[in-house]
């Protein structure tokens, strides 16, 4: 994998998981369909090997569930043993964990003001909210 390629975010749950991709230059960022289905399932990853053949990239995003106080959420530890399971699936990536508080709340908004229906911002909260991840950790100078 080349070393300045794209990003790919990932909003990983419980039930649904939501990814956004960037290009090298990260001047495009895009929501990409989410996956359905339990976050430690193999099924997940060959999801994510499928969308890297698609597209050039050389960091996986991952948001980190942390509280408002910046402590460690209930589910902090299963997206960090999700992210060590893809450090060893994608030894040639390297995985970014990021706080994604707030952008779940952001992502409604942006949903909001781009006039996705009601009924459809479900289905589409996740990709959203990886997108918001994206958007945050690239105006951020790409911490790491």
């Amino acid at each position: 994998m080349e070393r300045n390629a794209g990003v790919l975010a990932i909003d990983h749950g419980e039930k649904r998981t939501g990814f956004a991709v960037a290009d090298a230059l990260r001047i495009a960022a895009n929501p990409l369909p989410g996956w359905r289905g339990p976050g430690g399932e193999a099924g997940l990853l060959g999801h994510i090997e499928e969308l890297l053949t698609q597209r050039s990239v050389s960091v996986l995003l991952v948001g980190l569930p942390l509280n408002m106080d910046g402590s460690d959420g209930p589910r902090t530890s299963a997206v960090r043993a999700f992210a060590a399971r893809l450090a060893a699936r994608f030894p040639e990536l390297e995985i970014v964990l990021y706080d994604e508080r707030l952008t779940t709340k952001a992502a409604e908004e942006l949903m909001r003001e781009s006039g996705v229906p009601r009924s459809k911002r479900k289905e589409q909260r996740d990709s959203a909210s990886a997108l918001v991840l994206l958007r945050d950790w690239i105006a951020s100078g790409e911490p790491r």
